[in-house]
């Protein structure tokens, strides 16, 4: 059974009321494992939300809350948790109350009053696993969720495409495509056990199999991909390499992601495990776990800062964690997974900028109207695949 006392504060922190002495009173509470299971099971009953809470970390979220404070010269006296999966994922209360919950009031730039007149056309739905397979002889395949295909060199469950473990004495090497589109995204396993997430409008060229003794290269055309590859050690000290037209990536046994849309002048290249060397026609530059290098296509210049890794691979995990990001950036990212195009009625609203979590599942129009209820756009209309905002 749960207290009244805990229940409280539990709903104040879902709400993100509870004040630092009562997520300290949470926190201690929470060190009991059993009471994990109870608050796991509160919230999901409660909630109709999975938080898979694993570890409260309370003093970096209170670094980066101050952070805010200290850059916008604002005074925020919430305090609010954060829960780690892999690589500490912060996903607060995502289908609470119906809708994603924003930081209202407290991570908004603006709050004026709602005057909503919405239209809506109920045909923008959340992206799904789905990509179209060029084989090495120019066929496509068409690979959607709940479809599976299979040859003699892969598999396919209709989520993802697995080949055949299997290395090459030949030096004619055959290549695939794998193109995700708008809505869509997808997983590859290589031969050499290489996993690669693809989201949205995306394309990676890579090889059936990889030949012994060389350098086990793969091409990211455009869009976005995460890479678990699969070291050097396990394959006789064959090196691993990502290419694309304005860079390469040398791999030394790691995780990273990778963004690199077309109708986009940077590439982002993220490190979250192990080390990486990133060339360009005029630099190179080696990254540690937590860093980002920005390579501008146009003046070829690249810059390394450290970055909340999260926030670059949550999309992986099913979720969307936007750390003041502008409502134009958003939109970009929203509009590739539901496949949407947006328009702007005010040209001010582009650079409005605000924290939210969001999965990857939710409606749309949930989405907008937890935007709209934050007072930082005042209506929006749905028609085709349009979305208007103003």
């Amino acid at each position: 059974m749960i207290s009244e006392n805990i229940e409280n504060l539990i709903t104040k922190f879902l709400c993100n009321q509870a004040s630092a002495t009562e997520l300290d009173t949470l926190e201690q509470w929470l060190e009991q494992p059993e009471n994990k299971v109870v608050f796991n099971t509160y919230v999901k009953i409660k909630y109709g939300m999975d938080y898979n809470y694993k570890t409260f970390n309370k003093n970096r979220v209170k670094e980066k809350l101050n952070a805010i404070i200290d850059e916008e010269k604002q005074v925020i006296k919430m305090k609010r948790f954060k829960t780690y999966t892999k690589y500490a994922a912060a996903i607060l209360v995502i289908g609470l109350m119906a809708s994603a919950y924003f930081y209202k009031d407290s991570f908004f730039y603006k709050t004026e009053p709602l005057t909503p007149q919405i239209s809506t056309v109920k045909n923008i739905e959340p992206g799904t696993q789905r990509a179209i397979l060029t084989l090495e002889n120019g066929a496509e395949v068409v690979l959607q969720k709940g479809k599976n295909f299979s040859t003699q060199k892969l598999k396919s469950n209709g989520e993802e495409i697995v080949y055949s473990n299997k290395n090459s004495n030949k030096s004619n090497i055959a290549y695939n495509y794998i193109t995700v589109p708008r809505g869509g995204e997808f997983s590859v396993k290589l031969a050499d056990g290489t996993m690669v997430w693809l989201n949205s409008e995306s394309q990676l060229k890579y090889p059936v199999n990889f030949t012994k003794g060389q350098t086990r290269s793969v091409e990211l055309v455009y869009g976005e991909a995460y890479f678990d590859v699969s070291p050097s050690t396990a394959h006789n000290g064959d090196k691993f390499k990502v290419l694309h037209a304005n860079q390469d990536i040398e791999v030394f046994g790691t995780e990273f992601n990778v963004k690199a849309y077309k109708d986009e002048t940077n590439i982002y290249t993220t490190l979250v495990e192990g080390s990486i060397a990133l060339n360009n026609t005029t630099v190179t530059k080696k990254l540690v776990p937590g860093q980002q290098a920005n390579l501008n296509t146009i003046s070829n210049q690249v810059d390394i800062y450290s970055v909340d890794v999260y926030n670059e691979i949550s999309w992986k995990d099913g979720v969307f964690s936007f750390e003041r990001k502008s409502l134009k950036d958003i939109m970009k990212v929203l509009s590739r997974w539901y496949d949407f195009k947006v328009i702007f009625k005010t040209k001010a609203l582009e650079n409005e900028k605000f924290i939210g979590v969001l999965g990857r599942e939710q409606n749309i129009e949930d989405i907008l109207k937890s935007i709209q209820a934050s007072g930082i756009i005042k209506n929006y209309n749905l028609y085709d695949k349009t979305i208007e905002l103003e």
